[in-house]
């Protein structure tokens, strides 16, 4: 499991998760997205917070 963080927009801390996972292991094979939270200052979103589970073929 990892949790991926973005300044952005949820799209981009899913693929940052997926990055750090690519960083950690290899063949990857799918990712489960099963939360988002964000950080809200001044009614804006400020961080963008995506929880996700990796799959991937181990050797």
């Amino acid at each position: 499991e990892f949790v991926g963080e973005s300044k952005e927009s949820f799209e981009d801390a899913v693929r940052n998760a997926v990055r750090e996972a690519a960083r950690q292991h290899a063949n990857l094979t799918g990712v489960e997205v099963y939360n988002f939270t964000g950080d809200v200052v001044d009614g804006q979103i400020v961080d963008f917070k995506a929880n996700v589970k990796i799959a991937c073929v181990h050797d």
